[in-house]
């Protein structure tokens, strides 16, 4: 028999934090007449309290709001509880609403490590710096009343019985973000605390269209199983799941009508890596070629059982390192290719080039026929279903963000046009660039959400994203994806490996000891005693700008010449004494190995 909620257990939508000396107590401020939670700050234990401890003159604790808890951390040098302690609406899902986190606290219950070794307390240091490097954690999201880890044809599929169930026991784990946070709360019954928080994205717009209002939504689900940044996790793992899988689900209504469309993102299945050596774009690396097809076997099999049919579309370069790639997944998938699997290679650069992303249109014939046939989710005014989705579109180009965000825009208006004809609202050739202010309102729908994704995955905005703003390339455009570029550059070299780090920290991918050796290899010696990559970084952009600013003063001067050689020769010694000493600004102490 299935454990139902209790109606009581409702989880608490604002509390009020007590910081005792000894403890921490939650205490619901919602007008819920629930228990408290009392959380030690000695050994991180937690039970129910029916009356909140006494206060005196000697007893003051300090109070704050605050809206959720994220869950507990378990670490060798301490116990962390993570909480909410701000919030913000952006909008609702299936008519409930939903909030952006603005503001994460950790709280140390480490007080049993006071007089604990100097090995704890460097173990502590480390750990607290990585914190807060979560707690900056950009794009979660939760809803106190829906569950908005599935998606609308899922949760509608929900038996009667599981959506009786508290929130967290109807999530898909696979899009839960705290779910390793969660199962010290959960192994002590704390149902009304136990908040599910989603990563990745959440925006809406309403518009109209003649006499009718459409509300347009579009969220992100970011898969939590091999989590990470750009450079520090590619490809797959042995159990199939793929680093920036990412669904999307496009939802309208209009009319009383509820429609529904979900593709999803992906690294190429196959088990290969990028290792960062200050390189521009380091060479890909394929590992353990023979695993490549049991392992994108693998990962398509857990896409059909939830997703039905799958066409995947390969945007990455026919030559070159990703041209290698692109064979190989293609060798891959070769002996999946049946009716609910198909593999289509369109190499965007070649046909799309930098400016010409209405060729896309070629694209779109090749999968027009899988899209009608697979359809999508609709609802009638009543809530009965008129439509099912059979099958999702998966687009991958390496880091599944650029190219990626550009092809599932153009697919997902697509889809829009084809719900609005079906609803009777658009004709049979109309298309929303007839309705100006739907189209641009679409079109910064999905630039806000090819962002976030990026941001997440890579530290900045999208590239390209003036295409998808705006429906053409413009020389703002251009140019701030070069500074986004380079951008990416630094932070993927120099700073996400820290944040790769904390990702692994949070999601309890990495066990920890207080035995463990945390000693870094000292690489002091020499210039590398003083030397640091932003002064170095920083040279080679002075030495090219003066470099630029002499060309371009030959004309008139000749000296000038010479004077470009000698800072163009700067910028080429400095950048060979970085990539030299790449291993010495890159390297870094990297916690135990992974949990599998």
């Amino acid at each position: 028999m299935m454990e139902k909620a209790d109606p009581a257990q409702k989880l608490y939508t604002r509390m009020r934090l007590w910081e005792f000396s000894d403890q921490y107590v939650i205490e619901p401020s919602d007008g819920s007449s629930g228990m408290c939670m009392a959380i030690s700050r000695v050994d991180a234990s937690m039970h129910l309290i029916d009356e909140m401890p006494h206060c005196s003159t000697l007893r003051v604790p300090k109070i704050q709001t605050v809206f959720g808890v994220v869950g507990m951390l378990q670490l060798g040098a301490g116990s962390y509880l993570i909480i909410i302690t701000e919030r913000e609406c952006v909008g609702s899902y299936l008519g409930h609403p939903i909030f952006k986190v603005t503001s994460l606290n950790v709280l140390p219950c480490d007080h049993s490590l006071k007089s604990s070794s100097v090995e704890q307390k460097r173990m502590k240091a480390e750990f607290s710096a990585l914190l807060s490097v979560a707690e900056r954690t950009h794009g979660l999201y939760f809803s106190y009343d829906v569950n908005i880890t599935l998606s609308a044809q899922r949760l509608h599929d929900l038996g009667d019985e599981c959506k009786l169930l508290p929130l967290w026991k109807q999530a898909d784990p696979q899009f839960l973000w705290n779910s390793y946070m969660m199962e010290v709360l959960i192994d002590n019954k704390l149902d009304p605390f136990l908040l599910p928080v989603l990563h990745g994205s959440f925006n809406n717009f309403q518009a109209a269209i003649g006499r009718n209002v459409i509300d347009v939504s579009l969220i992100a689900r970011r898969c939590n199983r091999r989590t990470g940044t750009r450079m520090w996790r590619r490809g797959a793992d042995c159990d199939g799941y793929v680093a920036n899988f990412v669904e999307s689900e496009q939802i309208i209504q209009i009319t009383g009508f509820r429609a529904s469309f979900v593709q999803v993102r992906g690294s190429i299945p196959i088990l290969w890596v990028q290792i960062v050596d200050l390189t521009y774009k380091p060479n890909f690396e394929i590992v353990r070629w023979d695993e490549g097809p049991r392992v994108a076997e693998r990962h398509f099999l857990d896409l059909r059982k939830k997703y039905g049919n799958v066409v995947a579309i390969d945007l990455v370069n026919t030559h070159g390192g990703e041209g290698c790639l692109s064979e190989k997944f293609s060798d891959a998938t070769h002996h999946l290719a049946k009716e609910d699997v198909r593999y289509l290679h369109f190499d965007f650069h070649q046909i799309c080039g930098h400016v010409h992303f209405e060729r896309l249109s070629i694209l779109y014939e090749q999968i027009e026929d899988f899209l009608r046939k697979n359809k999508y989710f609709l609802l009638n005014e009543k809530g009965e279903k008129l439509e099912a989705q059979f099958g999702v579109p998966r687009t991958n180009c390496i880091d599944c963000l650029d190219r990626t965000n550009v092809t599932q825009s153009m697919i997902g208006q697509k889809m829009l046009e084809l719900q609005l004809r079906r609803l009777g609202v658009f004709n049979a050739e109309e298309t929303i660039s007839k309705h100006p202010n739907l189209d641009e309102n679409f079109k910064i729908l999905w630039a806000n959400h090819g962002d976030d994704i990026s941001i997440q995955y890579s530290g900045t905005p999208a590239l390209k994203g003036d295409f998808v703003r705006y429906g053409k390339r413009t020389v703002e455009g251009i140019l701030n994806d070069g500074c986004n570029a380079l951008m990416r550059y630094y932070l993927n070299n120099f700073c996400d490996g820290t944040k790769q780090d904390a990702t692994d920290l949070l999601h309890g991918h990495y066990t920890v000891s207080v035995s463990r050796d945390i000693t870094q290899t000292s690489h002091k010696g020499g210039v590398e005693a003083v030397a640091s990559f932003p002064m170095a970084f920083g040279m080679i952009l002075i030495g090219l700008f003066f470099t630029i600013i002499s060309l371009r003063r030959v004309q008139y001067d000749p000296w000038n010449l010479l004077f470009s050689m000698i800072w163009a020769s700067i910028s080429l010694g400095m950048g060979g004494f970085v990539k030299a000493n790449g291993r010495v600004f890159c390297n870094r102490p990297r916690l135990n190995q992974p949990r599998h």
